[in-house]
């Protein structure tokens, strides 16, 4: 009998949290994880961008104000690098400037939630509903 923990594996949905504050970090990976995706985590643009082009993910969480490489940095180099162009992102930040909406959206964001205004469930469900978007276009 195959083993069910692999079967589940094999099917989730692999989300990349990119977050600076380690407690928010290991609150969403956690909710997350419990909700079957499979969570890998950065606490810097650096370590985003190392580990997209180790293994991209399905989904990206990124903050945007974060050390060694802020997430506007992380969406430029994304959008130049053909390996990590089409991964798709969803900015999680305190930032609710509309020129850092409108900045974020032109560098590739399918969508910004600003941190304060969403729930752990929110999130989650956001993500969860812009990658059902995103896997209903692909497939038409």
């Amino acid at each position: 009998m195959p083993d069910m923990t692999e079967e589940l594996k094999k099917n989730a949905i692999e989300v990349l949290i990119v977050e600076d504050d380690v407690f928010l970090r290991k609150i969403l990976a956690t909710k997350f994880g419990k909700e079957g995706f499979l969570v890998r985590s950065a606490a810097d643009g650096a370590e985003a961008l190392a580990l997209m082009r180790e293994k991209a993910p399905a989904i990206l969480l990124l903050d945007l104000i974060l050390p060694k490489s802020s997430g506007f940095e992380v969406l430029t180099e994304m959008r130049t690098d053909a390996r990590l162009k089409d991964i798709p992102v969803i900015v999680l930040s305190n930032l609710n400037q509309e020129e850092d909406k409108e900045r974020a959206l032109k560098l590739g964001a399918l969508a910004f939630l600003t941190k304060a205004d969403f729930s752990l469930n929110q999130v989650v469900t956001q993500v969860k509903e812009e990658y059902a978007k995103l896997t209903r276009t692909r497939s038409q």
